[in-house]
Protein backbone atom coordinates (compact mmCIF):
# COMPACT_ATOMS: atom_id res chain seq x y z
CA UNK A 1 0.00 0.00 0.00
CA UNK A 2 1.44 3.46 -1.23
CA UNK A 3 1.84 5.70 1.53
CA UNK A 4 -0.26 9.39 0.99
CA UNK A 5 1.96 11.91 -0.71
CA UNK A 6 1.87 15.80 0.75
CA UNK A 7 2.71 18.35 -1.56
CA UNK A 8 5.13 21.03 -0.56
CA UNK A 9 5.37 24.14 -2.54
CA UNK A 10 8.82 25.03 -4.03
CA UNK A 11 8.14 28.38 -2.86
CA UNK A 12 7.44 27.37 0.78
CA UNK A 13 11.20 25.93 0.98
CA UNK A 14 14.37 27.43 0.87
CA UNK A 15 17.21 24.32 -0.19
CA UNK A 16 20.70 25.40 0.83
CA UNK A 17 23.57 22.38 -0.27
CA UNK A 18 25.72 22.55 2.63
CA UNK A 19 29.23 20.25 3.27
CA UNK A 20 29.22 16.93 5.59
CA UNK A 21 31.19 16.39 8.19
CA UNK A 22 32.31 13.50 10.20
CA UNK A 23 33.73 10.02 8.55
CA UNK A 24 33.71 9.97 4.98
CA UNK A 25 36.73 10.29 3.53
CA UNK A 26 37.85 12.89 1.21
CA UNK A 27 35.06 12.66 -1.10
CA UNK A 28 32.58 13.96 2.34
CA UNK A 29 34.81 16.25 3.60
CA UNK A 30 35.46 18.34 -0.11
CA UNK A 31 32.12 18.08 -1.82
CA UNK A 32 28.92 20.18 -1.15
CA UNK A 33 26.37 17.18 -0.80
CA UNK A 34 24.30 17.68 2.24
CA UNK A 35 21.16 19.48 1.75
CA UNK A 36 19.20 21.90 4.56
CA UNK A 37 15.56 22.37 3.75
CA UNK A 38 13.81 25.12 5.48
CA UNK A 39 10.03 25.16 5.27
CA UNK A 40 9.09 28.99 5.38
CA UNK A 41 5.75 28.95 6.70
CA UNK A 42 6.64 26.65 9.83
CA UNK A 43 10.25 27.29 10.41
CA UNK A 44 11.15 23.31 10.41
CA UNK A 45 14.63 22.61 8.87
CA UNK A 46 15.99 19.20 8.20
CA UNK A 47 19.30 18.07 7.20
CA UNK A 48 20.32 15.23 4.93
CA UNK A 49 24.26 14.46 4.55
CA UNK A 50 24.51 10.93 4.96
CA UNK A 51 23.83 10.12 0.78
CA UNK A 52 26.55 11.11 -1.45
CA UNK A 53 24.53 12.27 -3.99
CA UNK A 54 23.20 15.70 -3.74
CA UNK A 55 19.73 14.64 -5.31
CA UNK A 56 19.37 11.66 -3.25
CA UNK A 57 20.01 13.71 0.12
CA UNK A 58 17.38 16.13 -1.62
CA UNK A 59 14.87 13.82 -1.67
CA UNK A 60 15.50 12.34 1.83
CA UNK A 61 15.35 15.55 3.52
CA UNK A 62 11.90 16.27 1.53
CA UNK A 63 10.89 12.89 2.66
CA UNK A 64 11.65 13.50 6.12
CA UNK A 65 9.64 17.09 5.83
CA UNK A 66 6.52 15.92 4.78
CA UNK A 67 7.00 13.38 7.67
CA UNK A 68 7.33 16.86 10.41
CA UNK A 69 4.66 18.49 8.76
CA UNK A 70 2.03 15.89 8.96
CA UNK A 71 3.20 15.51 12.22
CA UNK A 72 2.90 19.26 13.14
CA UNK A 73 -0.89 19.24 11.97
CA UNK A 74 -1.97 15.82 12.96
CA UNK A 75 -4.64 15.86 15.40
CA UNK A 76 -4.35 13.45 18.12
CA UNK A 77 -7.39 11.20 18.84
CA UNK A 78 -9.41 11.94 21.98
CA UNK A 79 -9.07 9.35 24.67
CA UNK A 80 -11.87 7.68 25.84
CA UNK A 81 -11.98 7.26 29.83
CA UNK A 82 -12.72 3.84 30.71
CA UNK A 83 -14.95 2.68 33.46
CA UNK A 84 -13.74 -0.36 35.46
CA UNK A 85 -16.99 -2.97 36.58
CA UNK A 86 -17.41 -3.36 40.33
CA UNK A 87 -16.41 -6.85 40.15
CA UNK A 88 -12.83 -6.19 38.18
CA UNK A 89 -12.65 -3.59 41.35
CA UNK A 90 -13.07 -5.97 43.80
CA UNK A 91 -11.39 -8.65 42.17
CA UNK A 92 -8.19 -6.71 42.23
CA UNK A 93 -8.60 -5.43 45.79
CA UNK A 94 -8.82 -8.86 46.64
CA UNK A 95 -6.02 -10.12 44.80
CA UNK A 96 -4.06 -7.26 46.88
CA UNK A 97 -4.90 -8.19 50.33
CA UNK A 98 -3.74 -11.40 49.69
CA UNK A 99 -0.42 -10.36 48.66
CA UNK A 100 -0.17 -8.16 51.51
CA UNK A 101 -1.08 -11.17 53.90
CA UNK A 102 1.30 -13.05 52.10
CA UNK A 103 4.73 -10.21 52.69
CA UNK A 104 3.12 -9.64 56.11
CA UNK A 105 3.30 -13.64 56.75
CA UNK A 106 7.46 -12.93 55.73
CA UNK A 107 7.82 -10.17 58.54
CA UNK A 108 9.77 -10.84 61.29
CA UNK A 109 8.42 -9.16 64.51
CA UNK A 110 10.34 -6.91 66.52
CA UNK A 111 10.77 -8.87 69.30
CA UNK A 112 11.43 -11.90 67.52
CA UNK A 113 14.53 -10.21 66.43
CA UNK A 114 15.41 -8.84 69.02
CA UNK A 115 15.41 -12.14 71.36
Amino acid sequence: MAKPSFNIREEDIEVTHVRGSGPGGQNRNKRMSGVRIRHLPTGITITATERRSQEQNRKAALERLECKIKELYRKPKPRVKTVCSVATREKRLTLKRKISQKKDSRRVSRADWES
